[in-house]
């Protein structure tokens, strides 16, 4: 008689990392509308950057501080479970994505209570209700540009990772993590903003675009280099939680996917 679902480790491993993968796309979607100034939050001077005309602090969207931790899971979800494990669980997350938003919308459509509305006044805030509905409805260009850049680096990750994979076997794992994550990503930094932020109401000028685009991806990539490490710690810790036998049985089944 064959084991239960959920008292098999593989099963059980892919809930976990499938969401905790999910979890982190769904914040960083929301917390994602806020641009923040890297050299103000480090309490440094500013370094007076120019880059395509822009100059003053280092910008970033604030979902760059989870997206690194997505492209980990996903090349351990790659690496485990192969592309139908990436590519369900990238339609799962956007599909909680438009969930979240969904209610987000809903939430705001709620006629607030009018105490409510001044609660935050001393704060500096003299209308929570507008605060609310500017930071949680983000806006349709906003949203479509994250789905679709999301949903499209997703896809282009797995494909070049599996690509590296089949020319360099199991070897140089750092080397299809990396580059999977540097051509999904040049996409995927480019493509939201341009989406979100030239086509949408807010209309940047071109040379805005590039450079806080330029930024982000340089972001992304340092910090999925810097990340390298803690993909290998995550292969041995899943290799000892499944056996090795089972775990290169899982790796070889992923490659043949």
């Amino acid at each position: 008689m064959s084991a239960r679902p959920l008292q098999d480790r593989a099963v059980l491993l892919f809930i976990g990392l499938a969401a905790f993968f999910c979890a982190n796309a769904v914040l960083a979607e929301l917390i994602g509308v806020k641009i923040f100034a890297l050299e103000d939050t480090l309490g440094i001077a500013p370094l007076n950057w120019n880059l395509f005309g822009q100059t003053g602090s280092l910008s970033f969207t604030a979902g760059t501080l989870l997206w690194p931790v997505v492209f980990v899971m996903t090349d351990t979800i790659n690496e485990f479970f192969g592309k139908r494990g990436v590519r369900f669980i990238s339609w799962l997350a956007a599909a909680l994505i438009c969930y979240g938003f969904l209610f987000a919308y809903a939430a705001i459509s709620l006629a607030p209570a009018s105490w409510w509305v001044g609660s935050m006044s001393a704060q500096g805030v003299p209308d929570y209700q507008a605060a609310f509905a500017v930071v949680f409805g983000q806006g349709m260009w906003t949203i479509a540009g994250s789905l679709v850049a999301f949903i499209v680096g997703q896809l282009i990750d797995v494909s070049v990772f599996h690509r590296i994979r089949r020319a360099t076997g199991e070897r140089h794992v750092w080397l299809r993590a990396t580059g999977s994550t540097a051509v999904s990503q040049l996409i995927d930094s480019f493509v939201v903003i341009w989406i979100a932020f030239v086509l949408g109401p807010q209309q940047w000028p071109t040379s805005l675009f590039l450079a806080v685009s330029s930024l982000n991806y340089a972001y992304k990539m340092g910090f999925a280099i810097a990340l390298i490490p803690l993909l290998y710690l995550m292969r041995h810790a899943i290799t000892r939680y499944l056996g090795a036998a089972r775990a290169a049985q899982l790796r070889a089944d992923a490659a043949a996917d």
